[in-house]
């Protein structure tokens, strides 16, 4: 009798601090959007060369903000020699190579975010790519009191991501909030 109790105490116990962050990521995001209603910076999501000369025009527009890049460390110099094309200058350039997949892009960089004091970031990815991010920022951003303006490059070359690649990134974003951990240890296609 008693293991039963626990269990459901226990499931209570994990229902109420879901609903609990359910509730607290957009009410940090409403306030957040109320603080900075305009983005502070440019957020780029590595993975595309496109995104980078996207962001670098749209820098052109928005000469003011720092541009935030997170991709693999592989392709940094690449993306760097990219914004050189188009004139952008080193030190408004911030190029992190510590992320492995898309929810790493967020998880690596929330704590850098919140250390700057950014609570609004332009989210540049492509278009295909976008959903998957936006639930992604939605709740590792959110969580930390950031919101973003998504702001989708065009691609003709692939379909919208499907929902389970969706749903499987909002569950690692949800570990990540609990635990710390994204769960990227998990895919067998890293060189670890």
């Amino acid at each position: 009798m008693q293991r039963k109790h626990f269990k459901r105490y226990l499931l209570i116990f994990w229902a109420t601090v879901l609903a609990v962050w359910v509730t607290i990521i957009p009410a940090r995001i409403a306030i957040a959007s109320y603080q900075a209603p305009i983005p502070q910076a440019i957020f780029v999501l590595g993975g595309n060369p496109e995104r980078m000369e996207f962001a670098a025009k749209f820098w052109q527009v928005h000469q003011n903000l720092d541009i935030w890049v997170s991709d693999f460390e592989s392709g940094l110099d690449f993306n760097r020699s990219i914004f050189a094309q188009f004139g952008i200058p080193d030190e408004r350039l911030r190029l992190d190579g510590r992320a492995t997949d898309t929810v790493t892009n967020f998880t690596t960089l929330a704590a850098d975010f919140a250390r700057q004091k950014l609570q609004h970031l332009y989210l540049i990815t492509s278009d295909y790519h976008m959903r998957r991010a936006r639930a992604i920022a939605t709740i590792v951003l959110g969580s930390q009191g950031i919101t973003v303006t998504p702001i989708a490059v065009p691609s003709k070359l692939y379909r919208a991501e499907s929902l389970q690649r969706v749903l499987r990134d909002c569950g690692r974003s949800l570990l990540w909030i609990f635990t710390g951990k994204s769960g990227s240890s998990l895919n067998p296609h890293l060189d670890r």
